[in-house]
């Protein structure tokens, strides 16, 4: 039986597109778009692509500083880290491939978010990851699923980085029930350029030809960016075919032709095929440049016998770049990549009609304005409303019968706390040599920057119970946990990037979820002078109607002046003095005291503020630079008691702590803004100066040493918590292999 052919209607509903915007596609084109222009709006239009229901709510977030060189709007964003040199970086979701199809999804975020770096003119020398999964405990059928999500995502990070010879440093992995049907995957990638010598994602000048570099094209993830701007539900495993397929050691190489194209003066610009491949490519190349493109398909390297020039445009095939080159200089640059065995036409010209026009075997097959396209995306003004479950989160009273020692013991062994080696040990941390504070390591990772003698520090960081009892403030919460995770380095944080995950937008509560982050980033950003340089917007993370909490992951990079002094955030030596910097409050909201002992995730969040967190960045970076510090490390999730905790097992020491406080379990709480660290006694009282001229709350609370761990009424043997926090994750993963 023939099957029935479709009507433009049901072409553009099939590629999500509303009959609204294919309405506004007639407007533009004056005429009925054909299956390729309509392949083409579909894409760049998509949530993934054109951010049409955040980008209101992007506006105004700070971007600028003196020490900014290239804010949002390219493939990363640059700062000047001082000597002639600036760092590169961009944080990126792979969510929805990564849920599909763990090892390629994770895999190819890797790959792209490299990519994203390396297209500006830097070589790539840090990679981090924050990974979230529903609970891994148990039997379940979401426990088994996760551990198979973990076990994939862990691989095709570690198979991806490792083969690109870039080491991945530290990241975080965390676990809640919401994201038992929307795994999260966020790749970060920091790189190091020349600071005059960064390159655009920009076509201009008339005549200049367009070169395609990398590998061939194939069908492999066709759709994917339209599949990324939609929920899931039950037949989610038919969309396994949009998930791009990666090689790392193709990779490789186009890093190495490219940083040696970067040499030459031989392009205008660059971009990386990321989302909807040659589409995105192209039209934002033309669009950042009010210019015009000809591209001939039938020029592209083609990998896949009987492709159309709807599979070119749309392919989303990995490893590929898109070059505006110099007229001239052709041969040159396909010499560069030839002799890196890669891939490499002549396949179009930059032109001023500001359209752009592609060829098939010389007959026009579409034609369509660029700036609508790439820059005049639909904009939509979705409804908001305040969750109704915020209304009725109740803020709990404390039980004074569960003792302080039981709750240790339960929040210590807590997915959530123990050390992550059986994930982080499959990735190469020391490639490269430069790798000063590596994972494991607590709070912020180091790089040395050997060129010029300082290091690099950079954390990614979100409480996500915190976002969902309060998205604003959760938000601020998260920049300012990963600026204090720097701080506690001795670096001082200077810029962020993000990666917004979210809900599905059409629910207006999401939106306002939403709406709400941004201004909590916006307010933390401008009052710690840390601009936002990038980011990026994944929506869509539900499943059959049911959402991830808001979780605005960021990521914040610092620069420490002599990278001879980054700060240990485990314990170093006996006889040292420990001291608490900040004010404790009885601040439960959104912590995992309330997580694991009552099983809620409620409560009034702790309090943002500002000034009192620039205090405790300034002390620890001050003291630090003048030698007064042996370690340091913030105070987060599940308080004093399970941060110092930890600074005990990692350093293998033990520590007899007593606190004071209004009452004894606010040794669980989690308010904000404070610190451990770790003091010699002979620099006690000027340590203390410091301290008092940065005008922060300082107590010292105990001293290391013995073979125990004391913390008021808490302890435990040292042997005893160093087997729980080292060994119980890798009992937990492996436990059904």
């Amino acid at each position: 039986m023939q099957q029935k052919e479709m009507n433009i209607e049901e072409i553009a509903l099939a590629h999500s597109l509303t009959l609204e915007e294919l309405g506004q596609i007639r407007d533009i084109l004056r005429r009925e778009p054909n299956h390729v222009e309509i392949g083409i709006f579909s894409a760049m239009w998509s949530e993934h692509c054109s951010y049409k229901s955040s980008k209101k709510y992007l506006n105004g977030f700070p971007t600028k500083a003196p020490w900014v060189i290239q804010g949002p709007g390219e493939n990363a964003g640059v700062i000047d880290i001082g000597d002639g040199y600036a760092a590169v970086f961009k944080m990126e979701s792979h969510n929805h491939p990564s849920f599909i199809e763990p090892y390629q999804g994770a895999a190819t975020g890797v790959g792209g978010i490299l990519r994203d770096v390396f297209t500006m003119g830097a070589r790539p020398v840090a990679n981090m990851n924050s990974i979230r999964f529903a609970g891994i405990e148990g039997n379940s059928e979401t426990a088994q699923k996760h551990r198979y999500l973990l076990r994939g995502v862990v691989a095709g990070i570690g198979g991806y980085g490792n083969c690109m010879g870039v080491p991945t440093i530290g990241g975080e992995t965390t676990f809640e029930e919401c994201y038992a049907g929307n795994n999260l995957v966020n790749a970060f990638t920091l790189g190091l350029a020349k600071a005059d010598e960064i390159f655009l994602g920009i076509a201009e000048g008339v005549g200049n030809p367009v070169m395609y570099v990398g590998s061939k094209t194939g069908r492999d993830g066709l759709g994917g960016a339209v599949m990324s701007s939609a929920s899931f539900d039950e037949d989610s495993e038919s969309k396994r075919p949009t998930v791009q397929v990666g090689d790392p050691f193709t990779e490789k190489l186009l890093l190495e032709a490219c940083l040696e194209l970067f040499k030459e003066d031989l392009i205008i610009g660059i971009q990386d095929m990321g989302a909807a491949g040659l589409t995105s490519s192209s039209f934002e190349m033309a669009g950042r440049s009010n210019s015009g493109m000809i591209m001939h398909l039938d020029k592209v390297p083609a990998r896949e016998e009987g492709m159309t020039p709807y599979d070119f445009m749309l392919s989303e095939s990995q490893e590929r770049m898109l070059i505006c080159a110099k007229k001239g200089c052709e041969q040159k640059i396909i010499d560069i990549f030839e002799k890196w065995e890669l891939d490499v036409a002549v396949i179009g010209e930059v032109t001023n009609t500001g359209n752009m026009e592609l060829f098939w075997h010389g007959e026009k097959c579409a034609e369509v304005p660029v700036q609508p396209v790439s820059e005049q995306a639909p904009v939509l003004n979705r409804p908001i409303k305040e969750p109704e479950y915020l209304k009725n989160i109740e803020d709990i009273t404390i039980n004074k019968d569960i003792s302080n020692q039981e709750a240790f013991d339960v929040m210590f062994s807590d997915m959530e706390v123990v050390d992550k080696s059986w994930v982080y040990d499959q990735y190469d941390s020391m490639v490269q040599t430069n790798t000063v504070k590596g994972p494991g390591k607590l709070d912020g990772s180091s790089i040395r920057v050997k060129e010029t003698g300082k290091a690099l520090a950079m954390s990614a960081d979100c409480n996500t119970r915190f976002c969902y009892i309060n998205p604003k403030l959760g938000a601020s919460a998260a920049v300012m946990e990963s600026g204090r995770n720097v701080a506690m380095t001795g670096a001082m944080p200077k810029a962020i990037t993000d990666c917004l995950n979210f809900g599905n937008p059409e629910n207006p509560e999401v939106m306002w979820q939403f709406a709400q982050a941004c201004e909590g980033i916006k307010d933390a950003c401008r009052e710690l002078i840390t601009p936002v340089v990038g980011g990026n917007v994944s929506l869509y993370n539900e499943t059959n109607g049911v959402g991830v909490f808001p979780t605005p992951s960021i990521a914040m990079v610092g620069v420490n002046e002599d990278a001879n002094k980054v700060l240990p955030s485990n314990l170093q030596k006996d006889g040292s003095l420990i001291y608490l910097l900040g004010e404790t409050k009885a601040e439960f909201g959104g912590s995992l005291y309330l997580k694991k002992m009552y099983d809620k995730v409620a409560g009034v969040h702790p309090e943002v503020d500002f000034e009192k967190e620039l205090k405790l960045w300034n002390t620890v970076i001050e003291a630090n630079k003048q030698s007064l510090l042996l370690s340091a490390k913030d105070v987060n999730v599940g308080g004093i008691a399970i941060s110092l905790a930890k600074m005990a097992v990692v350093g293998n020491r033990g520590v007899e702590v007593d606190v004071k406080l209004n009452d004894s379990k606010e040794i669980f709480s989690e308010s904000l803004s404070r610190a451990l660290v770790e003091v010699s006694a002979s620099n006690k009282d000027a340590f203390e100066a410091v301290a008092k001229e940065n005008g922060i709350s300082y107590e010292q609370i105990g001293v290391v040493k013995g073979d125990s761990i004391s913390i008021n009424d808490i302890k435990v043997e040292l042997s005893k918590a160093s087997d729980i926090y080292f060994n119980k994750f890798k009992q937990v993963i492996e436990q059904d292999l």
